[in-house]
């Protein structure tokens, strides 16, 4: 825990006092082992980053004093479109881009994504936010990604990417195209990566009809928890 995420009902006292338990607290007193005094990095959710000084420590919750004083750090300019992994692979995947800087994420549905995923306790609104919060306290940031459930291909792909991708390098991840991932685009990308054994020919052919480009890692395949950091790293 880099940083500790603070939400507006933390505070207690006009904006400059905030009272924490539950597993922030838990973490801070048996993980980190603070004493009272310690100051500790702090940054408001969706707000700015500063210091904490704990000024009460106790067995189930503490006291801080805070100042918030800096901007959080920038976004990389990418939009990531991603088939529904498993739900397990999905909160790996989910704190990761989050400490990576990524910000707008859909999560869509392909023909080889179980259909039992769209029921899975992972998608609910408070698991996915406390994997991105995971990622935010790694990465020191604040500003949390937006997440976007789209159950059915074809609408979704139809009506709706064409717009997203709007203005962007427009990516689809695929192992068995011929062009490599670029480097450094310097440039908005938008991403889209299929599920474990990838797309099937119809989905490759709808994306490409709608400018996204096939590119590869390599003649490695790898699971998408990898191929995701893998190809943000290379784009930027």
């Amino acid at each position: 825990m880099n940083l500790i995420v603070l939400f507006e009902d933390d505070f207690i006292d006009n904006g400059k006092h905030v009272r924490l338990s539950g597993r922030r607290h838990k973490h801070l007193r048996n993980i980190c082992r603070v004493s009272v005094g310690d100051e500790l990095c702090v940054g408001l959710c969706d707000g700015d980053i500063g210091t904490g000084r704990i000024m009460v420590l106790g067995d189930d919750a503490l006291e801080m004093d805070v100042t918030l004083n800096a901007s959080a750090p920038p976004a990389i300019p990418v939009t990531l479109v991603m088939a529904l992994p498993r739900p397990i692979m999905l909160k790996r995947v989910l704190s990761t881009v989050s400490s990576m800087g990524v910000k707008s994420i859909f999560l869509f549905h392909s023909h080889r994504v179980e259909k039992s995923f769209w029921k899975s306790p992972a998608i609910k609104e408070e698991n996915l936010r406390a994997q991105l919060v995971l990622g935010l306290e790694q990465a020191r940031d604040t500003i949390l990604p937006k997440v976007e459930l789209r159950p059915l291909f074809k609408p979704f792909v139809e009506d709706e990417l064409r717009q997203i991708a709007q203005n962007t390098l427009s990516l689809v991840a695929h192992p068995q195209s011929s062009k490599p991932c670029p480097r450094n685009v310097g440039e908005p990308v938008t991403l889209v990566v299929g599920p474990e054994g990838g797309f099937i020919p119809y989905e490759v052919e709808k994306l490409i009809s709608l400018g996204f480009i096939p590119v590869h890692l390599g003649e490695r395949i790898l699971r998408v928890e990898s191929a995701v950091p893998a190809l943000l790293s290379r784009l930027f």
